[in-house]
């Protein structure tokens, strides 16, 4: 089994992966384990890989030319790309063996907004903004929002035109509208009012309803 891992912090993982179970298998050589770092694509003398978020807010969100590039460069036929994030599904003992029986796969290991989310995160002075911690999935009850930064078009894929502007009402609105469509199609157990669920406002209701008469447009063409 192959794993590339794309990280930006490589010799972190081969110092892990060396050690318990995956050690063992990686001597036998029962799989394999690369890491690749996006800074090796990085077109400035900083290697800079992240940039400020189009809206506002706090924290940094990772520029799609550098990691694109790490990904492509490790991601093969017939290797399935995985992003680790607090948005993805729930990963359990069905996954693990259904990827267990393939090739490999890639693994994108990131450390930006509305991807990372951990503990330690959450203890005061580990952040460089604490507002980083309050405005991410699961905080709010809910998934978190898109986030996009520079470039303005990447790939014939564009930054929302309101996160453009400096309307912060307007801004936020979307915000909104995006967690609770994100939530609802993603995790819709977040959203129902029995057991940890939480109840959606009047507020949010409309939201929603104008989010999913959008994607209703968008997939009709």
């Amino acid at each position: 089994m192959r794993i590339a891992l794309v990280t930006l912090f490589p010799e972190l993982v081969r110092s892990a992966v060396a050690h318990g179970v995956l050690g063992r298998a990686l001597q036998r050589g029962l799989a394999s384990v690369e890491c690749v770092d996006p800074r090796q694509w990085a077109t400035d003398a900083h290697r800079t890989v992240d940039d400020r978020p189009y809206g506002g807010g706090p924290g940094m969100v990772g520029t799609p030319g550098p990691w694109a590039a790490a990904i492509d460069s490790v991601a093969t036929a017939g290797l399935p790309r995985i992003h680790l994030s607090a948005q993805g599904e729930k990963f359990d003992q069905a996954m693990a063996r259904q990827f267990a029986a393939g090739p490999g796969l890639v693994l994108v290991a990131s450390r930006y907004e509305g991807l990372d989310q951990a503990v330690v995160r959450l203890l005061p002075g580990a952040l460089g903004d604490e507002r980083s911690s309050e405005e991410e999935s699961f905080t709010a009850g809910r998934l978190d929002w898109p986030h996009y930064t520079r470039p303005v078009e990447w790939e014939g894929r564009k930054v929302p035109t309101v996160l453009q502007g400096g309307n912060h009402a307007l801004i936020r609105r979307w915000r909104l509208k995006q967690s609770i469509g994100r939530t609802w199609l993603r995790r819709p157990e977040l959203l129902q009012s029995s057991g940890s669920g939480r109840a959606l406002s009047a507020e949010d209701n409309a939201l929603l309803q104008e989010y999913l008469a959008e994607r209703e447009v968008e997939d009709n063409g």
